[in-house]
């Protein structure tokens, strides 16, 4: 209960869930490094938010699945910001192709972006935690398809699987270091990945859901700065379902789907 976050690097902040959690550390009193791909402003008016609260940004642009330059992009963002308590590993892609069509490219590019990216960006921001001695946070966003697969989405599953494998290998290395290690698993969120940013997620009706709507960026985002905060201490190696109770749903969904219409994409 000592560790007090006082730094935080949430990557693909620019938006959605990265931009939610950017904003909720920062209500929690973190300077935070924001990180891009493909959308400057949108980082930077996740940028204006967190100054908005006091607290101090700093944006950088981040490619994830060039895995020779992420990682000096992280450890630039990081010295900048004067170190790193948290980080969020939040950037990723997802990709919508049966597995008899999909290309090699595709597979690389997405499991470049959602694994191997992942990797490089969280191993360098680990050693800036266990060179500083102070412990830290690292929070993965996998996803539900972490668990659970999704027809048409195999490179995304293969790569969700493997990064959720890869939290709890680290839980157990890095605890020694007093860094705690977890993931974040979202359902279906209004975010833009899901062309839904700017839809009230309570206004979607989603029967097959228990919770029969979307979920919301900020609930996600809730979640992150829980096990970013003091009071998570004592948790690391978990993944964390956020999805409305999506996963629950796997034997009543199967047992009351009445068409095909499941297996097209």
């Amino acid at each position: 209960m000592s560790f007090t976050p006082r730094t935080a690097v949430v990557t693909a902040s620019d938006s959605g869930i990265g931009r939610a959690t950017a904003v909720a550390l920062a209500e929690a009193g973190l300077d935070v490094g924001i990180t891009w791909h493909s959308d400057e402003q949108g980082a930077n008016d996740t940028a204006d938010e967190v100054r908005a609260h006091g607290r101090r940004a700093v944006v950088t642009r981040l490619d994830t699945s060039d895995l020779e330059s992420c990682g000096d992009a992280v450890d630039g963002l990081i010295d900048e910001l004067g170190g790193v308590d948290v980080f969020v590993n939040n950037a990723g892609r997802g990709d919508n192709a049966p597995f008899l069509d999909m290309t090699l490219d595709q597979w690389r590019s997405t499991v470049a972006t959602d694994l191997d990216g992942a990797f490089v960006c969280l191993q360098r921001a680990a050693q800036k935690m266990v060179d500083a001695g102070n412990g830290g946070r690292l929070i993965a966003v996998t996803s539900v398809h972490e668990t659970q697969p999704r027809v048409g989405s195999a490179a995304y599953d293969a790569a969700k699987h493997g990064l959720g494998g890869l939290v709890k290998t680290m839980a157990i290395e890095l605890g020694a270091e007093n860094i705690t290690v977890n993931a974040v698993a979202p359902g279906e969120i209004s975010t833009p990945m899901n062309d839904a940013e700017d839809v009230d997620p309570h206004r979607i009706e989603r029967p097959g859901l228990p919770l029969r709507r979307p979920g919301d960026a900020r609930e996600i985002a809730a979640v992150v700065a829980f096990l970013a905060s003091p009071a998570a201490s004592y948790v690391t190696g978990a993944s964390w379902p956020v999805d409305g109770g999506m996963l629950l749903m796997g034997p009543h969904a199967g047992s009351h789907l009445t068409s095909d219409d499941w297996r097209r994409p």
